[in-house]
């Protein structure tokens, strides 16, 4: 997993409250267990027209977004049914950041086991993110994770707490595996002495 350290980009605002894991990647794309390839289908049915055409309307089409790795999002994002295919495709798009005021518990777990950073602000933080984001590439944020700090285009600095654990995951790049990877001495010993104590 790609560690999180400090990122720095324009970020989109999608002002969209409870936006649910069907919005983020619709039920037909999740015929795959690959996480790659799901980028094209993010936000599918908002994204594109029924002719498969770009939605110019829509935040992630815009110039100024197409590549913003930070989304600004109303509240409770990810809510719905839990689908790993979620953070996935955020990911796989480019989307390594997702600030909102509250998150679906599953969503919000899932994107700490792929890599992605999810912030819980207040209303009134959200706000002024908001603001941010709507000048387009004429601003960026820069969250970093080490002071638990997003700062903005203009010099305001948001804070954001954050589980100790989950914080030293992301900037080491642990997911479920790398964790159990780093008992690997650990585990190789216990396997020997139990090796060693069927056979006696």
């Amino acid at each position: 997993m790609q560690p999180f350290t400090t990122l720095t980009s324009t970020p989109a605002p999608l002002k969209v409250i409870n936006v649910d894991t069907d919005m983020i990647i619709p039920k037909q794309y999740l015929k795959t267990i690959k996480r790659t390839g799901l980028g094209t289908a993010l936000f599918a049915e908002m994204r594109y027209k029924e002719d498969g055409s770009e939605n110019p309307d829509f935040v992630l089409n815009q110039p100024a977004y197409r590549k913003s790795e930070i989304l600004v999002a109303g509240d409770n994002f990810g809510c719905g049914s839990s689908r790993e295919h979620a953070p996935w495709a955020l990911l796989d798009f480019g989307i390594r950041c997702v600030i909102s005021t509250s998150f679906a518990d599953i969503f919000y777990n899932n994107c700490f086991k792929n890599g992605i950073l999810p912030i819980v602000v207040s209303p009134e933080d959200l706000e002024k993110l908001f603001d941010d984001a709507d000048r387009g590439s004429n601003a960026t944020l820069t969250v970093d994770l080490e002071k638990q700090e997003i700062k903005g285009p203009d010099g305001g600095t948001v804070k954001f707490d954050l589980d100790p654990f989950r914080k030293h995951c992301l900037i080491n790049g642990l997911d479920d595996i790398g964790l159990t990877m780093e008992k690997a001495p650990k585990i190789q010993a216990f396997e020997e002495k139990l090796a060693k104590r069927e056979w006696a």
